[in-house]
């Protein structure tokens, strides 16, 4: 596991960094290709130059970016492997990520019940506290939701969960962006349910019972399935000409 600094909350640099990771592992950022000007990332994340550049440094010493004076930003060559995670177009895509997501979260989770530090507790009770504040003001972060998540992955001390789920980033956003709006026309109790499905998963994960963090997770992510569909499944079996060829 690499060393992390001690952080009191999720930042803007962070949303920048996960984001920029997803791209370059998903090849959307190619080998040796330029990153756009920094003015143009920083509009378009809506952040501060100072921010990004507090993101990009982090790409830097990570060795997925190099610097190059008067050039800008491009990916290494040594850059993490691509994993052709594609942009999120439809609804059913989006029912297509829930679905990888209930194959890998809770082995995630089983995991870091059973090899999480002191380090990695304190970074979910993180999450979870900054969930609770938003919960408090009948808001839904899908920045310290996300956290939550990579924190699990992080907990694991499998590089492939963390890896995996950082290039998921902006597809796993777009349903947690979906399910927080449809939290919010619940009011207080549909976030206060929300934030104790994570509370469940922390507290499986803190007493090291790995079959209770796998179960609270699975419990949890598929319940963000249910409420952002209504229950109702998409039909995402392949055409019977296709199926049969």
């Amino acid at each position: 596991m690499k060393e992390r600094r001690q952080k009191t909350r999720p930042s803007f640099a962070d949303h920048v960094y996960n984001t920029l990771f997803g791209r370059i592992s998903n090849g959307e950022y190619a080998a040796e290709e330029k990153l756009p000007p920094e003015m143009v990332l920083a509009a378009e994340f809506g952040v501060s130059r100072p921010v990004l550049r507090e993101a990009l440094e982090r790409l830097r010493a990570e060795g997925l970016l190099v610097s190059r004076q008067g050039a800008g930003n491009f990916v290494s060559a040594r850059q993490v492997n691509p994993l052709g995670f594609g942009r999120i177009e439809t609804i059913a895509d989006i029912q297509r990520c829930y679905e990888f997501r209930l194959t890998i979260e809770p082995q995630a989770a089983r995991l870091a019940a059973e090899r999480r530090n002191d380090e990695a507790l304190a970074e979910l009770a993180r999450a979870l506290d900054l969930m609770g504040a938003a919960t408090g003001s009948m808001l839904h972060r899908e920045d310290a939701d996300f956290t939550f998540h990579i924190a699990v992955a992080q907990a694991a001390n499998n590089p492939y969960f963390e890896a995996t789920l950082r290039a998921l980033h902006e597809q796993i956003s777009v349903g947690m962006k979906m399910h927080g709006q449809s939290l919010l026309r619940e009011g207080l109790s549909g976030l206060e349910r929300v934030l104790a499905e994570h509370k469940g998963i922390y507290h499986a994960i803190r007493s090291g019972d790995g079959d209770a963090a796998a179960a609270q997770m699975h419990a949890h992510v598929r319940h963000s399935q249910d409420r952002l569909f209504g229950g109702v499944s998409i039909d995402l079996r392949l055409p019977p000409k296709l199926a049969a060829g």
